[in-house]
């Protein structure tokens, strides 16, 4: 398909899918005439693209991925991919875990609201704040070191 189309069926620009191009993601075919082609090979690369992204990979990260896939397995292949994994995954679970507390935090906000408790909760829905910003904090020195 061309560009136009294979933007449109995965809700990108056809800039954001030339960038892709442009920094070596995805490779489609010319035409004599110069139109990329886009065949069932980059609709897989888009996917894992589109997916690793949700979940926080960088472009950079993704880009090695794409290039230890292309290369033939070995040990060190696999060490490589694993420790980029384990980061991510670190990464991930630190998030989880920020999230699940801003979560309970909400909700504990939430049904203080409700029950029009508010006012005399104020300190304790500011503590809450104040917790959730410096795990926050904590999170992005230790992201910063990893």
């Amino acid at each position: 398909m061309l560009i136009k189309q294979f933007a449109a069926k995965y809700n990108l620009s056809t800039d954001t899918v030339r960038y892709y191009e442009k920094e070596g993601l995805l490779h489609p075919s010319k035409q004599d005439n110069g139109y990329r082609v886009y065949d069932v090979t980059c609709e897989h690369t888009i996917k894992f693209i589109l997916v690793l992204r949700q979940v926080g990979f960088t472009l950079q990260e993704i880009k090695q991925l794409l290039t230890l896939e292309q290369k033939p397995i070995s040990d060190s292949c696999n060490q490589e991919t694993v420790q980029l994994f384990s980061a991510k995954i670190t990464h991930i679970e630190q998030q989880l875990f920020f999230y699940q507390q801003a979560l309970q935090s909400l909700q504990l906000t939430q049904t203080l609201l409700a029950e029009g408790k508010y006012a005399e909760n104020k300190l304790v829905i500011g503590s809450l704040i104040e917790d959730m910003y410096n795990k926050l904090q904590e999170g992005s020195v230790h992201h910063k070191t990893t």
